[in-house]
């Protein structure tokens, strides 16, 4: 059965995601209406089979710049769309869309609060991403003081508004840093979290699977991030 829904929105930021895109948007409109993509300055074809499903709208950018600032546009039109939560999964199909009324269920019974999703993890997962992303959850509950779960993870649901207000307050969050620094921030403002478990599926090349994480470079584009946010919690007494 498909949920509709005025006030909460599937938001699907994508670039180059290639085969795996389309059938992304298929399983979470299965499950809800509307979904949103934004693609995020393609230049593989992926999205030209997306169709005008009902329910569907496709936003295009004319310039890949980050997941982070595909989700800003994003928010920017589903606030003037009067939409007042989102739920931001990512394109390749590792989020489970089955998930996606459970996540909204939660979310309408906790307006005020953000759902994080908690990745479960099967075979498929690559083990280095499993052992360093302990890293980042560590580093970001001691920044938050906060039972935060999992700070990478992308399937989660988050009020609009505030979301909104930290992204336009920064220049950052714009490519990978945006799930883990959106959640300490947000946590910061005083929204408060609920984890709720989440399964996770990698996929092979050979399965279509298609990953723009760099190890080197992304990993010390974290570890910066980190340091940041590390030192701003520290001043935050003081400028309280």
């Amino acid at each position: 059965m498909i949920s509709a829904s005025s006030t909460h929105l599937v938001l699907i930021p994508s670039y180059n995601t290639g085969a795996r895109l389309r059938g992304t948007v298929a399983q979470a409109l299965a499950h809800w209406q509307p979904v949103w993509v934004v693609v995020d300055g393609s230049d593989d074809g992926s999205d030209a089979g997306l169709g005008t499903a009902p329910g569907l709208r496709v936003i295009r950018r004319a310039r890949n710049g980050g997941k982070g600032a595909a989700v800003l546009e994003g928010l920017r039109a589903a606030d003037e769309a009067g939409f007042t939560h989102v739920l931001v999964m990512d394109a390749d199909g590792q989020h489970p869309a089955a998930e996606i009324g459970t996540f909204m269920e939660i979310s309408k019974e906790n307006p005020a609060a953000m759902i994080l999703g908690v990745p479960v993890f099967d075979a498929s997962a690559p083990r280095i991403r499993v052992l360093g992303r302990r890293i980042s959850n560590v580093l970001a509950r001691w920044e938050t003081g906060q039972d935060i779960g999992d700070a990478l993870f992308g399937f989660r649901v988050y009020p609009l508004h505030p979301l909104l207000a930290v992204m336009q307050a920064s220049r950052r969050m714009r490519r990978y840093d945006f799930d883990t620094e959106a959640v300490v921030r947000l946590c910061w403002r005083g929204v408060k979290v609920i984890n709720r478990p989440a399964p996770v599926r990698y996929f092979s090349k050979d399965e279509g699977g298609v990953s723009h994480f760099r190890y080197g470079r992304d990993n010390l584009r974290l570890a910066a991030m980190h340091l940041r946010l590390s030192c701003a919690a520290l001043l935050r007494p003081f400028r309280r």
